[in-house]
């Protein structure tokens, strides 16, 4: 890839001259393809809740905050890439799969890999700012505390613990085993170089452990002699003086000094020499002070700066072994997201989904992933669903708040938990994987870019539309609603008949629409099924199963659920006369008097297969034959 190595190149070299301390955090470079993940837009991200929910735009409630029992930083940062970026290499899915289920079924092993995990510092993060040269003591203790943990996991996963109640060596676990490196020259360097509890900042002094430099231990031994001296110094002076009220002190103006009283200046003695005049006192130093400060001031001087080319040392000596470091850190991040799936796996009852190549989509007792830890205890409803080539378009009817949306987003959840390398709320999954999730969800407009919640609506179908592939997976949820209910259930019908025949578009589809209308579309073409959201009534009471069954739904209870919202009885009350007019005929919008009306949507014969009929083919030329058809 000439070209990208020559803009690779340009991008190195601005990082060089504008930023040096980042430039040098690049270790490698190397090429990939987007065809190696599952494309998700942005529409789809924000539909699906990954990351965070369309209202509060927070982590609780999306399916991050269902999946993140991670704990390190570096855990939570993969499995944030992880979800936004599901891969399409089923060989890579099954070793990340392995790895969930390796800790899914034993416990012990996977509670002592979370107790060595939790707290470990960022060492991805130390590490980039050591080589970037911006390191402070305390990182590289970080740096300690974070490598320490290898040699615990790496017994843990690779060999066991040799004792009767440790895990037996797994397999599956070996390649994580062998991303940690213990650098154990590292660590010693550190704990023989660093202060146990080094101060925050390297000015402070105090950073490099004694015993390391025989050059900063002189001068730390010379400087605390001088400091004695001088603390002995105001006994001593008074004994020599007989000035009892006679003081040593020390400011950053005049450095240290003798302070004497004006009532004892009598007694001082030839050689104190005056060095600052008060109100009430007199200041002198001594020739023997002044070279004892010196010594200090210089020791002080010297020890930071013997320390600071000392601790530079060490952070180079430490970045030499980044590689070495962040392979670790990538064998933490690794562990800790598989065990923190597994952990998820175990507390919510996953199952680990069958991948295949097949155009096939197949889960039984599936559940929302979110939606079902939100109820606090009350059951959720589990449904299946069934997708090949010749059933892959779902129409899905019923009333509103049944979990028409609850339904279709769980299945499109499932499928990019699997290809994230995670267990699956269900009780069975077969997965074919598919290229792209494509999500046309709820009313929003773009006041911004000048678009009304329509059109938004018609941008993201248009998307959809020109991008699908066959292997792409639909989620679309009330199609054309932003409009009259003739466009609108015209659109909706045009794009599933698109999506039906149009042979680069064949995706699976589930359809989820108020138009019960559409209904129809599986007596016309044979690879679109209805299905519904079953309801139980009672009288006047309404009971949604939220199940899933086969069928079309012929009421949306659309009133009902209005009443639930507490909407003012007049309402309600007048709402369904009008329903009743409205259904039995008695009122035709846009006319004075009443008269029997129900309109005829579609004709009994599409008109193009009329035109067919009424063809002579026999007196047909094949150029005519060929003109007519298009």
């Amino acid at each position: 890839l000439p070209l990208a190595i020559r803009a690779a190149g340009a991008v190195i070299h601005y990082l060089q001259e504008t930023q040096k301390g980042v430039a040098t955090q690049i270790a490698s470079l190397s090429t990939y393809s987007t065809a190696r993940f599952m494309a998700l837009d942005a529409a789809t991200r924000r539909n699906l809740e990954l990351t965070e929910t369309i209202r509060e735009r927070r982590p609780q409630g999306s399916l991050l905050g269902i999946l993140d029992q991670t704990l390190t930083p570096m855990g939570g940062r993969l499995l944030r890439t992880r979800l936004a970026q599901p891969l399409l290499d089923p060989q890579e899915l099954e070793k990340r799969l392995d790895q969930v289920q390796a800790f899914y079924e034993d416990t012990v092993r996977r509670a002592q890999a979370r107790d060595v995990l939790r707290g470990a510092p960022d060492l991805e993060r130390l590490t980039n700012r050591i080589v970037g040269d911006i390191a402070r003591p305390r990182d590289l203790v970080g740096v300690s505390r974070a490598l320490a943990a290898a040699p615990t996991l790496r017994t843990l996963l690779d060999r066991g613990e040799p004792s009767t109640s440790a895990p037996a060596p797994d397999a599956r676990l070996a390649p994580l085993a062998a991303l940690l490196d213990p650098c154990e020259q590292i660590t010693a360097l550190i704990a023989a170089a660093i202060a146990e509890d080094p101060p925050a900042s390297l000015s402070e002094g105090g950073v490099i452990r004694p015993g390391f430099s025989s050059e900063l231990d002189g001068i730390v031994d010379a400087a605390r002699s001088a400091k004695a001296w001088i603390a002995n110094l105001e006994k001593h002076e008074r004994l020599r003086t007989g000035i009892k009220s006679l003081k040593v002190g020390f400011n950053k103006v005049f450095g240290y000094y003798i302070e004497v009283t004006r009532s004892n200046l009598d007694a001082v003695p030839d050689d104190y020499i005056r060095k600052q005049t008060l109100v009430s006192s007199e200041r002198f130093i001594t020739p023997d002070l002044k070279e004892y400060e010196a010594l200090i001031l210089n020791a002080e001087e010297r020890q930071a700066e013997v320390e600071a080319r000392l601790f530079r040392e060490v952070c180079q000596q430490v970045a030499a072994q980044a590689a070495a470091l962040l392979k670790t850190s990538r064998g933490l991040a690794q562990i800790d997201v598989a065990a923190a799936l597994a952990e998820v796996a175990v507390r919510n009852r996953y199952v680990r989904p069958e991948l295949t190549d097949e155009p096939i989509l197949e889960i039984v007792g599936g559940r929302h992933p979110v939606a079902e830890r939100a109820l606090q205890g009350e059951p959720f409803v589990p449904n299946d669903l069934h997708l090949e080539p010749t059933q892959r378009i779902l129409i899905i009817t019923g009333p509103n708040m049944a979990g028409k949306s609850v339904f279709i987003r769980q299945n499109a959840l499932i499928v990019l938990m699997a290809q994230m390398g995670s267990f699956v709320p269900a009780d069975r999954a077969k997965v074919g994987l598919v290229d792209r999730i494509f999500t046309r969800i709820g009313a929003q407009d773009e006041l911004a870019a000048g678009q009304s919640t329509f059109m938004v609506e018609m941008v993201e179908t248009a998307n959809i539309l020109n991008h699908a592939t066959p292997r792409s997976l639909l989620i679309l949820d009330e199609i054309g609603r932003g409009t009259s209910t003739y466009d609108g259930l015209s659109i909706a019908w045009a794009v599933v008949e698109y999506l039906h025949n149009h042979p680069e578009r064949r995706a699976a589809t589930l359809f989820a629409t108020h138009y019960h209308e559409l209904i129809e579309l599986a007596g016309r073409l044979p690879a679109v099924v209805n299905y519904n959201l079953a309801v139980v009534e009672e009288g006047d009471r309404v009971v949604f199963t939220h199940q899933v069954v086969p069928g079309g739904a012929d009421r949306s209870y659309g009133i009902h659920v209005a009443q639930l919202a507490g909407v003012p009885r007049p309402v309600i009350h007048r709402a369904e006369d009008l329903l009743a007019q409205l259904e039995s005929g008695a009122l035709r919008p846009g006319t004075e008097a009443p008269t029997p009306y129900q309109p005829v949507l579609f004709a009994e014969e599409h008109p193009a297969v009329a035109a067919l009929r009424a063809l002579d083919i026999s007196a047909m030329t094949p150029l005519d034959a060929i003109n007519t058809l298009d």
